[in-house]
C-alpha cells in the first residue's frame, strides 16, 4: 500500500479509501466490520462516511454507517486511523436536522457535534461539504440552470463556522465534495483573505466514464496543490461489465430505481462495452482496469473504492496497485475520445 501526504495538510493517506456508503442498508454491522477489519491489515488507514449514509438515504437509515463505523472505531488505535466524514447540504433530506441544512454556524456545530456522537471519537480528521449549499449541477446533472438560482450561505459565514470547529479541536482539516472550479477558488480566495482555514482535498465522480475534473478541476488541483479524493471509480458498478452479461444483475443500478441517473445517458452502454473489451485484451478484468486507471492518475490523493461482498474488496484493493502499461494508457485515450464523460 503506498501512502501520501493529502495536499498541505499533513494527513498521510493510504492510496485507497474504504468507502462505507453500504454499511447499514446492504451490509450488515457485522460484514462492515470484517470490510474495516481486512482493509486496515492490507494498509488501508483511510475511511470515508458521512451523516446522510448509508444510500439511498431513507430516514430509518440515516446515520446507521456513521453508527457502525463508531463500533469498530472504538475498539481501534485512534490516531492510526484517518477518519472522513461529512455534512449533509441543502436539499430534499427533512429528516436530518428537520431540513436545515445550510451551512451556517449553527448547522454545522449541529452536523459535527451528531457525527462524533455516532462515530464515538473525539476528533474527525477531514470534514467535508457533501455538496455546494448554492445551486449547482450535481450527481448526474451536467447543465448549470440560472433559473434554480437560491441564496446561500457566504463563503466567509461557512469558513468561520468551520474554522470555530477546527479551534476547538473537533476536525483537523476541511475539504470539499461534489464541487466546481468556480465554487473551490471561492473557498481558496475566501481563506486566504480572512485568514480562514484552507481546503486540502476534494471528493467528485471520476472514472473511465466521468472525467470532467480533467477539463477544470484539474488545473486547480495542481496549482493549489489540493488532491482529488476519486468516488465512483467503477462507476456504480457499470465498469465491471456485470450489467452488460445481465442487465438485471444484482447491484445498486437495479437494487434502487432511479438512483443511477448519472448513468442511465445514451452512450453509456457502447463506452463500457469497449473498456470491457479492451481490459479482456490485456488480459486484465474490467475492475482492474478501471481502478488501476484512476489509481495512476497523477492528481488522485486516493481511490475510494466500496464493496459489498468481501471478494469485491479484495479484488478491488488489489486492482488499485496493478500499473497500467502506456499501451493500455493510449488505448483508453483512443476510446475516451471517441466516448468522451457518458456519465457525467
Amino acid at each position: 500500500m503506498k501512502f501520501a501526504n493529502l495536499g498541505k495538510s499533513g494527513l498521510r493517506v493510504s492510496s485507497v479509501c474504504l468507502g462505507t456508503m453500504t454499511f447499514g442498508q446492504q451490509n450488515s454491522e457485522a460484514e462492515a466490520h470484517e470490510q474495516l477489519d481486512y482493509a486496515f491489515t492490507q494498509g488501508v488507514n483511510f475511511i470515508d462516511t458521512a451523516e446522510m449514509y448509508p444510500v439511498p438515504p431513507r430516514a430509518e437509515t440515516t446515520g446507521a454507517t456513521e453508527r457502525i463505523i463508531g463500533t469498530w472505531l472504538k475498539h481501534q488505535v485512534r490516531d492510526r486511523i484517518v477518519l472522513a466524514t461529512k455534512a449533509a447540504g441543502t436539499g430534499r433530506i427533512d429528516w436530518i436536522r428537520d431540513g436545515m441544512l445550510t451551512f451556517d454556524r449553527k448547522n454545522l456545530r449541529a452536523a459535527v457535534d451528531s457525527s462524533l456522537d455516532r462515530l464515538q471519537t473525539d476528533y474527525i480528521d477531514l470534514y467535508q461539504l457533501h455538496w455546494p449549499d448554492r445551486n449547482v449541477p450535481t450527481f448526474g446533472q451536467y447543465q448549470f440552470e440560472p433559473e434554480k438560482e437560491r441564496a446561500f450561505v457566504s463563503f466567509v459565514e461557512t469558513l468561520q463556522a468551520l474554522d470555530e470547529l477546527m479551534k476547538e479541536g473537533k476536525i483537523r482539516h476541511i475539504g470539499l465534495s461534489n464541487e466546481t472550479p468556480w465554487g473551490v477558488m471561492q473557498f481558496l480566495q475566501t481563506a486566504q483573505a480572512h485568514g480562514l482555514p484552507r481546503i486540502v482535498s476534494i471528493q467528485n465522480a471520476y472514472s473511465l466514464l466521468n472525467r470532467t475534473w480533467d477539463m477544470g478541476l484539474a488545473e486547480v488541483s495542481y496549482r493549489e496543490n489540493i488532491p482529488l479524493l476519486a468516488y465512483s471509480p467503477l462507476a456504480f458498478g457499470f465498469l465491471s461489465g456485470k450489467y452488460l452479461v445481465d442487465p438485471a444483475a444484482l447491484g445498486r443500478a437495479t437494487l434502487f430505481a432511479g438512483f443511477a441517473q448519472r448513468y442511465a445517458k445514451v452512450n453509456m452502454s457502447p463506452a463500457v462495452a469497449a473498456y470491457v473489451d479492451l481490459a479482456c485484451h490485456h488480459n486484465m478484468t474490467p475492475v482492474q482496469l478501471a481502478l488501476s486507471f484512476v489509481a495512476s492518475r497523477w492528481f488522485v490523493g486516493s481511490t475510494i473504492i466500496g464493496a459489498t461482498t468481501m471478494a469485491q474488496l479484495k479484488e478491488n484493493i488489489t486492482a488499485c496497485a496493478k500499473p497500467l502499461a502506456e499501451e493500455v494508457l493510449q488505448e483508453i485515450e483512443a476510446l475516451h475520445l471517441r466516448y468522451p464523460n457518458p456519465a457525467p
